[in-house]
Protein backbone atom coordinates (compact mmCIF):
# COMPACT_ATOMS: atom_id res chain seq x y z
CA UNK A 1 0.00 0.00 0.00
CA UNK A 2 1.07 3.34 -0.91
CA UNK A 3 0.22 6.62 0.17
CA UNK A 4 -1.18 8.49 -2.61
CA UNK A 5 -2.41 12.27 -3.23
CA UNK A 6 -3.88 13.08 -6.28
CA UNK A 7 -3.94 17.07 -7.35
CA UNK A 8 -7.14 17.24 -9.17
CA UNK A 9 -10.51 15.89 -9.01
CA UNK A 10 -11.92 16.59 -12.79
CA UNK A 11 -12.14 13.40 -14.94
CA UNK A 12 -8.46 12.19 -14.76
CA UNK A 13 -7.89 12.94 -11.49
CA UNK A 14 -11.12 11.02 -10.11
CA UNK A 15 -10.58 8.04 -12.59
CA UNK A 16 -6.84 7.39 -11.06
CA UNK A 17 -8.21 8.28 -7.60
CA UNK A 18 -11.03 5.77 -8.05
CA UNK A 19 -9.14 2.82 -9.55
CA UNK A 20 -5.92 3.16 -6.98
CA UNK A 21 -8.08 2.96 -3.99
CA UNK A 22 -9.89 -0.11 -5.70
CA UNK A 23 -6.10 -1.33 -5.96
CA UNK A 24 -5.87 -1.02 -1.86
CA UNK A 25 -3.72 1.94 -2.19
CA UNK A 26 -4.63 4.83 0.27
CA UNK A 27 -5.70 8.30 -1.60
CA UNK A 28 -6.69 11.39 -1.24
CA UNK A 29 -7.78 13.93 -3.70
CA UNK A 30 -7.13 17.23 -3.13
CA UNK A 31 -9.91 19.76 -4.36
CA UNK A 32 -9.93 23.39 -4.79
CA UNK A 33 -10.54 24.37 -1.12
CA UNK A 34 -7.34 26.54 0.46
CA UNK A 35 -4.70 24.45 1.98
CA UNK A 36 -5.88 21.13 0.43
CA UNK A 37 -3.36 20.10 -1.93
CA UNK A 38 -0.64 21.29 0.59
CA UNK A 39 -1.94 18.50 2.91
CA UNK A 40 -2.68 15.80 0.69
CA UNK A 41 1.04 16.06 -0.63
CA UNK A 42 2.55 16.66 2.60
CA UNK A 43 1.11 12.72 3.86
CA UNK A 44 1.62 11.15 0.79
CA UNK A 45 5.16 9.35 -0.23
CA UNK A 46 3.46 9.50 -4.12
CA UNK A 47 1.43 12.62 -5.23
CA UNK A 48 -0.38 12.71 -8.95
CA UNK A 49 -0.06 15.85 -10.74
CA UNK A 50 -3.94 16.19 -12.36
CA UNK A 51 -4.14 19.36 -12.57
CA UNK A 52 -4.78 21.24 -15.28
CA UNK A 53 -1.63 21.56 -17.26
CA UNK A 54 -1.56 24.81 -18.53
CA UNK A 55 -1.62 25.96 -14.61
CA UNK A 56 0.22 23.14 -13.05
CA UNK A 57 3.77 24.43 -12.89
CA UNK A 58 2.57 28.01 -10.95
CA UNK A 59 0.39 25.63 -8.49
CA UNK A 60 2.69 23.43 -8.09
CA UNK A 61 5.64 25.63 -7.72
CA UNK A 62 3.79 26.74 -4.15
CA UNK A 63 3.97 23.28 -3.06
CA UNK A 64 7.80 23.22 -3.05
CA UNK A 65 7.90 21.98 0.69
CA UNK A 66 5.57 19.52 0.62
CA UNK A 67 7.11 17.88 -2.10
CA UNK A 68 10.28 17.81 -1.00
CA UNK A 69 11.85 14.22 -1.42
CA UNK A 70 8.05 12.80 -2.93
CA UNK A 71 7.62 11.36 -6.23
CA UNK A 72 5.95 13.43 -8.62
CA UNK A 73 3.73 11.44 -11.35
CA UNK A 74 2.65 14.13 -13.81
CA UNK A 75 0.08 12.68 -15.93
CA UNK A 76 -0.65 16.65 -17.29
CA UNK A 77 -0.21 18.29 -20.73
CA UNK A 78 0.61 21.95 -20.84
CA UNK A 79 -1.30 23.42 -24.06
CA UNK A 80 -2.81 26.09 -25.78
CA UNK A 81 -5.90 25.27 -26.46
CA UNK A 82 -7.86 26.18 -29.94
CA UNK A 83 -11.18 27.72 -29.93
CA UNK A 84 -12.69 24.65 -29.89
CA UNK A 85 -11.40 24.02 -26.43
CA UNK A 86 -8.86 21.20 -28.14
CA UNK A 87 -5.19 21.31 -27.97
CA UNK A 88 -3.73 23.83 -30.78
CA UNK A 89 -0.05 24.08 -29.54
CA UNK A 90 2.36 23.40 -26.68
CA UNK A 91 2.63 25.96 -23.82
CA UNK A 92 6.65 25.10 -23.48
CA UNK A 93 7.88 24.32 -27.61
CA UNK A 94 11.57 22.89 -26.99
CA UNK A 95 10.74 21.76 -23.41
CA UNK A 96 8.31 20.05 -21.24
CA UNK A 97 5.62 20.49 -18.70
CA UNK A 98 7.62 17.66 -16.60
CA UNK A 99 10.70 19.22 -17.15
CA UNK A 100 9.81 22.65 -16.41
CA UNK A 101 8.65 20.94 -13.15
CA UNK A 102 11.82 19.37 -12.38
CA UNK A 103 13.64 22.49 -12.84
CA UNK A 104 11.81 24.39 -10.28
CA UNK A 105 11.25 21.51 -7.97
CA UNK A 106 15.02 19.94 -7.72
CA UNK A 107 14.16 17.79 -4.51
CA UNK A 108 11.44 16.33 -5.78
CA UNK A 109 11.57 13.42 -8.42
CA UNK A 110 9.39 13.71 -11.38
CA UNK A 111 7.92 11.15 -13.49
CA UNK A 112 6.06 11.48 -17.00
CA UNK A 113 3.60 8.90 -17.92
CA UNK A 114 0.07 8.39 -18.85
CA UNK A 115 -0.32 11.54 -21.07
CA UNK A 116 -0.37 9.90 -24.70
CA UNK A 117 -4.02 8.52 -23.96
CA UNK A 118 -7.88 9.62 -23.53
CA UNK A 119 -8.21 9.28 -19.59
CA UNK A 120 -9.88 6.25 -20.07
CA UNK A 121 -7.28 4.06 -21.04
CA UNK A 122 -5.18 4.92 -18.07
CA UNK A 123 -7.22 2.95 -15.87
CA UNK A 124 -8.19 0.14 -18.27
CA UNK A 125 -5.73 -0.38 -21.18
CA UNK A 126 -6.72 -3.96 -21.49
CA UNK A 127 -9.97 -2.59 -23.00
CA UNK A 128 -8.28 -1.47 -26.41
CA UNK A 129 -8.46 -3.84 -29.23
CA UNK A 130 -4.50 -3.67 -29.20
CA UNK A 131 -2.14 -3.04 -26.25
CA UNK A 132 -1.48 0.69 -25.79
CA UNK A 133 1.85 2.11 -24.73
CA UNK A 134 2.89 3.73 -21.50
CA UNK A 135 5.91 5.60 -21.51
CA UNK A 136 8.34 6.73 -18.21
CA UNK A 137 10.44 9.80 -18.33
CA UNK A 138 12.63 10.86 -15.38
CA UNK A 139 15.73 11.45 -13.60
CA UNK A 140 15.23 8.69 -11.23
CA UNK A 141 15.25 5.10 -11.73
CA UNK A 142 13.92 4.05 -8.11
CA UNK A 143 10.60 6.53 -8.77
CA UNK A 144 10.11 5.10 -12.24
CA UNK A 145 9.94 1.31 -10.51
CA UNK A 146 7.57 2.68 -8.31
CA UNK A 147 5.26 4.11 -11.27
CA UNK A 148 5.83 0.80 -13.27
CA UNK A 149 4.61 -0.93 -9.74
CA UNK A 150 1.18 1.65 -9.76
CA UNK A 151 0.50 1.23 -13.42
CA UNK A 152 1.17 -2.43 -12.82
CA UNK A 153 -1.83 -1.60 -10.25
CA UNK A 154 -3.86 0.35 -13.14
CA UNK A 155 -3.55 -2.58 -15.20
CA UNK A 156 -0.55 -2.17 -17.26
CA UNK A 157 1.70 -5.42 -18.42
CA UNK A 158 5.31 -4.32 -17.93
CA UNK A 159 5.62 -5.18 -21.61
CA UNK A 160 2.94 -2.43 -22.48
CA UNK A 161 5.62 0.14 -20.23
CA UNK A 162 8.39 1.95 -22.54
CA UNK A 163 11.20 3.58 -20.52
CA UNK A 164 12.02 6.69 -22.57
CA UNK A 165 14.98 7.73 -20.76
CA UNK A 166 15.83 10.85 -18.36
CA UNK A 167 13.42 13.99 -18.21
CA UNK A 168 14.17 15.72 -21.23
CA UNK A 169 12.34 12.50 -23.23
CA UNK A 170 9.23 13.99 -22.09
CA UNK A 171 9.06 16.46 -24.36
CA UNK A 172 8.32 14.11 -26.91
CA UNK A 173 5.62 12.49 -25.24
CA UNK A 174 3.79 15.48 -24.71
CA UNK A 175 4.22 16.42 -28.06
CA UNK A 176 1.66 13.63 -29.07
CA UNK A 177 -1.16 15.72 -27.54
CA UNK A 178 -1.00 17.21 -30.91
CA UNK A 179 -2.16 14.49 -32.88
CA UNK A 180 -5.76 14.33 -30.29
CA UNK A 181 -7.81 16.57 -31.82
CA UNK A 182 -7.18 15.23 -35.14
CA UNK A 183 -7.68 12.07 -33.73
CA UNK A 184 -10.96 13.27 -32.11
CA UNK A 185 -12.70 15.08 -34.98
CA UNK A 186 -11.80 11.79 -37.44
CA UNK A 187 -12.88 9.36 -35.11
CA UNK A 188 -14.69 10.58 -32.50
CA UNK A 189 -14.51 10.58 -28.93
CA UNK A 190 -13.81 6.86 -28.17
CA UNK A 191 -10.60 5.95 -26.30
CA UNK A 192 -7.21 6.00 -27.60
CA UNK A 193 -4.04 5.56 -26.86
CA UNK A 194 -0.34 5.99 -28.83
CA UNK A 195 1.05 2.57 -29.15
CA UNK A 196 4.48 1.38 -30.70
CA UNK A 197 4.28 -2.00 -32.89
CA UNK A 198 7.23 -4.58 -32.45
Amino acid sequence: MTMIAVLGNGRVGGSLAAALTRARHEVRVADRAPGAAADAARTARVVINATPGAGSLERLVTLREELRGKILVDVSNATVDGPDGLPADLLYPGSSLAEQLQEALPDTRVVKTLNTMLFTVMTAPAALAQPPTAFLSGEDSQAKQVVRGLLADLGWHQDWITDLGGIETARAAEAAILFVPHVIRSSGFAPFAISIAR
